[in-house]
């Protein structure tokens, strides 16, 4: 059993292709928050970089090195940390999720599945065509990557695989905030489990963040959230609270898969 433990949702300026920098800005949160006593701290999507297209398959060149110093710094920490990093396999780059374990092994690694059409994503990263939940020493994550939230039927397949907490990693636009909010609640509520989002702030190419990375428990509360400064988030998870949502709303054994079928039209 998983005693509570402390989880950080870290936010801040990623500015385009400024990878030094923006590993700067990470390591600092990351020290702060172990520092604070987290066993669990999530990044923000394609940190490291930013949406820079047109230097994108040159600068995830640099993500291998990046992921070494995260792996020795979770070790160090005894500290789970998640978050989205260009990765280039190929020819083709993916907008990655990376979940590293406290004993600092990837445990996690996931292609992102929904590429936002409306700022072109589509034409500079390939798509991922799986995804699988992710052990941790915190429990078993279901990672996600921003416009993943729109797409319930990633999260479902992560409850029926067993996770207990969603990881979400995102730049997601101060335009749709109320969106924001909305899908990570809901997303908690329905599958009846933790939501750890971080999101950046701050202005990044054409898009401006407003940052508020939140943590939602299983009943949809916030513990925790942001402003729209840099900074963390923090709160308490207690994962014996899945277990009792879930034994008190059971949703998993209500599930009625013969009327989920898609049936023939009738003539």
């Amino acid at each position: 059993m998983i005693r509570p433990f402390k989880a950080a949702v870290l936010q801040f300026r990623i500015d385009m292709g400024a990878v030094d920098a923006n590993l700067g800005r990470a390591l600092a949160l990351l020290r702060q928050a172990a520092e604070s006593g987290a066993s669990l701290c999530v990044l923000p999507e394609m940190w490291s970089t930013g949406f820079a297209y047109d230097r994108l398959p040159a600068l995830a060149r640099t993500t291998p090195g990046i992921l070494h110093e995260l792996r020795k710094f979770a070790t160090e920490k005894r500290l789970v940390i998640a978050g989205s990093l260009p990765e280039r396999s190929g020819a083709h780059v993916y907008n990655t999720f990376h979940v590293i374990n406290a004993t600092g092994a990837v445990t996690g690694h996931y292609r992102k599945a929904h590429l936002f059409q409306p700022s072109g994503e589509h034409l500079h990263f390939r798509k991922g065509t799986s995804a699988e939940v992710a052990p941790t020493d915190v429990g078993i994550i279901g990672p996600h990557i921003c416009y993943d939230l729109r797409f319930p039927e990633l999260s479902r397949k992560y409850f029926l695989e067993g996770a207990t907490l969603f990881c979400v990693a995102a730049q997601w636009p101060s335009v749709r905030k109320a969106h924001w909010e909305l899908l990570n609640t809901a997303r908690a509520v329905e599958n009846q489990l933790f939501v750890a989002a971080s999101n950046a702030v701050g202005r990044s190419g054409d898009f401006h963040f407003s940052g508020g990375s939140l943590i939602v428990s299983p009943w949809g509360e916030r513990l925790a959230s942001g402003g729209e400064d840099e900074g963390l988030a923090i709160a308490t998870i207690d994962p014996a609270q899945v277990d009792d949502v879930r034994r008190r709303i059971p949703c998993a054994q209500d599930r009625n898969e013969r009327a989920y079928r898609k049936t023939r039209a009738r003539s």
